[in-house]
């Protein structure tokens, strides 16, 4: 099968064996997505060498056994994360935290850049029959959102601020949303919050300096793309207010970290989440994704798309 193969920073389109695992079910990919870890992990981030991509919508082809074939010919999407099954991690049904998991194109296995893909039938989710498959390729990132509900307490009465305006930003900022929260998305470039505000979000250019006390927010969600985005944060949050980091950016940024004990700020880590509620927002029309793609390409045009992916929005490859 083709797929593009990274190795080293290098990307390239390869010919190589079609995935086979025991106990797996074989996708056909339809069409994937290029998101912002997938342009970090070309600059170095997670080290990984192999078939990148983990944002999909694909068929399923093939599965290895008998009480899987239920799946056979369903449109579906993917959790990306598969543990062992054995760990404290895993008999707690947090498979994402197993030390020894493999996560689809970016962790030990291959991904979905490529014309198929394997994955345990545990972690397939079927697309509804009218939801686009150029929308349900936005259900995992859409996903990455709905695990902030799961880890902070996001509601009617509060206020909630996105720093960041690219595509996972504009998404969490629908997300939460449809929690009742006032949410105010901070953006850094005029035409991306003008863009914002076409998706029915209120949105504004982040300011240059921290906020006055009275301006903060309660929940202040970092998804910069940057490594000193963190710092942004701590600037915007209110004194008992909750910071949740999204940005998994390749580098390091020296902080100041005094804030966050005098004002006894919490901070959380969020990153992958549940694929049911995302589904149901974007088949509801809750998140609207349509505006955020910007191009697709054939895996032979894979140059052109990561260029485009690298200053635009959401970018799509189709095998």
């Amino acid at each position: 099968m083709r797929a593009l193969w990274l190795e080293r920073g290098n990307l390239s389109l390869n010919d190589v064996p079609v995935p086979s695992r025991d106990g797996e079910c074989l996708v056909r990919v339809v069409v994937s997505g290029i998101c912002g870890t997938d342009l970090h992990m070309r600059r170095g981030y997670a080290d990984f060498t192999g078939i990148p991509g983990h944002e999909f919508v694909g068929v399923v082809e093939h599965v290895s056994r008998e009480e899987d074939r239920r799946w056979l010919g369903r449109r579906v999407v993917g959790d990306i994360n598969v543990g062992c099954t054995l760990c404290r991690s895993c008999r707690a049904g947090v498979k994402e935290h197993c030390e020894s998991r493999e996560v689809l194109g970016i962790r030990g296995r291959h991904g979905a850049f490529a014309e198929f893909l394997s994955l345990p039938p545990a972690n397939l989710h079927a697309v509804p029959e009218h939801l686009p498959d150029a929308v349900a390729v936005f259900t995992e990132p859409v996903a990455a959102g709905c695990r902030i509900l799961e880890q902070v307490r996001i509601g009617p009465g509060q206020r909630a601020a996105v720093l960041g305006d690219g595509r996972m930003a504009l998404l969490v900022a629908q997300v939460l949303v449809s929690s009742g929260a006032s949410v105010t998305l901070l953006g850094k470039h005029g035409p991306r919050v003008s863009l914002a505000h076409t998706l029915g979000l209120d949105a504004r250019l982040a300011p240059s300096n921290s906020l006055a006390p009275a301006d903060r927010y309660d929940v202040v969600v970092e998804i910069t793309g940057r490594a000193d985005g963190l710092s942004k944060a701590i600037d915007c949050v209110r004194p008992l207010g909750t910071i949740v980091l999204k940005t998994t950016a390749h580098g390091t940024a020296s902080l100041a970290t005094w804030p966050i004990v005098v004002d006894e700020v919490t901070v959380v880590g969020s990153r992958c989440g549940p694929f049911e509620p995302a589904l149901e927002l974007l088949a509801s029309g809750a998140v609207h994704t349509g505006p955020l793609v910007e191009g697709v390409f054939g895996l032979r045009e894979f140059d052109r798309a990561f260029a485009a992916a690298e200053h635009g929005l959401k970018v799509l490859l189709q095998a």
